[in-house]
Parts: structure tokens; C-alpha cells; sequence
């Protein structure tokens, strides 16, 4: 199965450019994401975090 795949993947021009697209986008997903929680306030964390038990 797996070369069939790869068979037409080779037949494309220029196809080793997605997997580096693909890297770079996961990879600054995750970093924006770790820098938004990073300076996420305190307070607002605090607050979440006991929104379930209060009445």
C-alpha cells in the first residue's frame, strides 16, 4: 500500500515542500499556544479553575 503512495507522491513536482509546511505550521501552532498560556493572568486561572464548585 505504502508504495503506491509513494509511487505518486515522487511524481509530483516539488512535493518535499508539505512536509516542511506541515512542520513549520504544527510548530508555531504549539509555540503560540505555549507563550498564550505563558501569560495567561493568575487571577484568571484562579477564577476558571473554581468556577465548577461554586454555587
Amino acid at each position: 500500500m505504502l508504495k503506491f503512495v509513494k509511487h505518486n507522491l515522487e511524481s509530483i513536482s516539488g512535493v518535499a515542500i508539505y512536509p516542511i509546511i506541515s512542520l513549520i505550521i504544527c510548530f508555531s501552532f504549539f509555540v503560540g499556544l505555549f507563550i498564550w498560556v505563558y501569560t495567561y493572568k493568575k487571577e484568571t486561572i484562579k477564577e476558571l479553575s473554581e468556577l465548577p464548585i461554586k454555587d
